[in-house]
């Protein structure tokens, strides 16, 4: 890279105002280190073009420090105690390469933050000292309708992106997520679904190139980066391989009116037979049609107002509404949808409508990034085989217990294209086989540990007792809803392949192992890790091809 060119009064004004600030929780006995760590983001080669380093970046001493901090935290039960050293907001990919660079010469850990959207907090926490890349200032769209393309920048929201689409056109939009605070960076990396799913697949499967900073600081797009690596980052986790810069996706057309509806059905109204249809009936429809299903208790229209279980049906269909009733009778009478039931609109407007987000609101509520962060866990699960009329009757049982007031499950069919990706063609392994996944949440408002650990051990109980009903050998996972329930890594840079199997099979079952095999070469020192990071295991580069060869012959 290039030398700085500027003149040498203005590089030591640099660093003077950068060691004008101090990092106390290190001690005294740590400041030349702090001292020089920041001298070296300051005097990096490559900032000279993108200007001064030091406009974007938060020291604990800066007065912004904590509103920076804060600003993405999306889970309240994460300790908020275990604060960066210093928080880098890069505007320009020299900054995120300085920060690689001089954070691995100085012994301090990453997190990469593009939303805060992380159920266990792993992209803003640590238990050992560490930087921050919050990336909130690299979210620039490029939306290509002529190639149908867009080059999105790995800070940017699923409602940025949106809004930008529908800025161009009516008729394209992209297979991603339905809140619209979300940041691309996690979410493509980890997968990305939504209501197009069984249409287009995930947002991973129409990812096309990228841009990536590795380990020694250098720029990547697919080509330099290799087969290998542009596989793992679609589905494996960006942030155990790089710091993702941006993506280049493929836009998917739609139609101009697209209908949705909801309705909902109680236990009275016939609802656990409605559930038991749904299962096999929602992943074998056309796939111009999705159909997701939400349960939850609700106060029951009884006088007595007595509790019951409600089930919510909201659907997404890309056509018109005469189709959609004709699909409706053909494929699921029992659901009784009717023309009322139904609402005509355009793409854009059907992502409002899933964000519950009234209709009367101007398109721009997209661009807002702000979200309120709540005290929840989350958990997930795929199923296979329809839980039965008796499994479910059992299910109901713990939406009746005190810790279920909040407690919600949402049933996401697959087929369609799902079927029809291989399981090995990205990291992602939930393809042709799957009925549906399993998003389990519960909520609460207390802020002490003991109220959390109570709303915790509920959704475990909740968690051990669907054990019967759903995928084995492994109980699959989604990487997106982190679960730290499912096992960790070392601390260290190496963890066994017992340890890291608890969790990674789960995520990624047979493609677990190629990841392993990636992370090998293009981190061999596990400089990109967290506690659910594609680990490096104590083997040699052989060892790792053979585990790699019998995994490929399974699959």
């Amino acid at each position: 890279m290039k030398s700085s060119n500027l003149p040498m009064p203005a590089h030591l004004f640099l660093v003077s105002l950068l060691l004008s600030f101090s990092w106390p929780t290190l001690g005294d006995t740590h400041q030349q280190q702090d001292d020089s760590f920041l001298q070296c983001l300051s005097l990096y080669p490559g900032n000279a073009a993108a200007g001064s380093i030091s406009s974007v970046i938060y020291t604990q001493n800066n007065s912004s420090f904590s509103s920076v901090f804060e600003s993405s935290f999306r889970n309240g039960r994460v300790s908020t105690t275990l604060r960066p050293l210093v928080i880098v907001t890069p505007s320009h990919v020299s900054h995120i390469q300085a920060t690689v660079n001089c954070s691995r010469n100085h012994g301090l850990q990453i997190r990469i933050r593009s939303g805060g959207h992380d159920y266990e907090g792993l992209s803003y926490v640590s238990h050992v000292p560490f930087v921050i890349i919050d990336l909130i200032n690299l979210r620039s769209i490029d939306v290509d309708t002529e190639n149908n393309t867009a080059w999105i920048q790995a800070g940017a929201t699923i409602g940025e992106v949106y809004y930008r689409i529908a800025e161009k056109t009516a008729t394209l939009a992209f297979p991603a997520g339905i809140c619209h605070t979300v940041g691309v960076g996690g979410h493509f990396s980890g997968g990305g679904y939504g209501m197009l799913m069984r249409k287009y697949g995930l947002a991973a499967d129409q990812i096309i190139d990228a841009e990536l900073v590795d380990v020694n600081g250098k720029l990547l797009d697919k080509n330099s980066m290799g087969e290998d690596l542009f596989w793992a980052i679609r589905g494996g986790g960006g942030a155990s391989f790089g710091v993702i810069v941006a993506w280049k996706v493929n836009l998917v057309p739609v139609p101009s009116t697209v209908t949705v509806f909801t309705v909902n059905r109680t236990l009275e109204e016939n609802g656990t037979m409605l559930v038991h249809k749904w299962q096999s009936t929602a992943p074998k429809i056309n796939e111009d049609l999705y159909i997701r299903l939400f349960l939850r208790a609700v106060n029951s229209s009884r006088q007595d107002e007595t509790r019951t279980i409600q089930a919510s049906f909201t659907s997404l269909y890309l056509g018109e509404t005469d189709e959609l009733l004709v699909l409706m009778q053909e494929s699921f009478p029992e659901l009784r949808i009717a023309r009322q039931d139904c609402i005509e609109m355009s793409w854009i407007q059907s992502i409002l409508y899933f964000d519950h987000i009234p209709q009367t609101e101007p398109l721009e509520i997209l661009l807002n990034r702000t979200s309120a962060a709540a005290f929840f866990k989350g958990k997930s699960d795929y199923l296979t085989k329809p839980i039965p009329e008796t499994g479910l009757e059992g299910l109901w049982k713990r939406f009746y217990e005190d810790e279920s007031e909040s407690l919600q499950l949402i049933f996401s069919p697959y087929g369609g294209n799902m079927d029809d990706i291989r399981e090995s063609e990205t990291p992602y392994p939930n393809r042709a086989g799957n009925l549906f996944k399993i998003h389990y949440s519960v909520a609460w408002r207390e802020e002490d540990d003991a109220s959390s650990q109570r709303f915790i051990n509920f959704m475990r109980r909740l968690y051990r007792y669907m054990e019967p009903y759903v995928s084995e050998s492994p109980r699959r996972a989604y990487m997106n809803y982190r679960d730290l329930d499912l096992g960790t890594n070392n601390n260290g840079v190496y963890t066994s392949y017992k340890q890291a199997s608890r969790w990674g099979l789960r995520y990624f079952d047979n493609n677990f192992n190629r990841l392993i095999h990636v992370k090998s070469l293009v981190d061999p020192e596990n400089f990109f890790r967290h506690e659910q990071s594609i680990p490096l295991l104590r083997h040699s580069l052989n060892k790792i091809l053979q585990i790699v060869t019998v995994s490929n012959k399974k699959g």
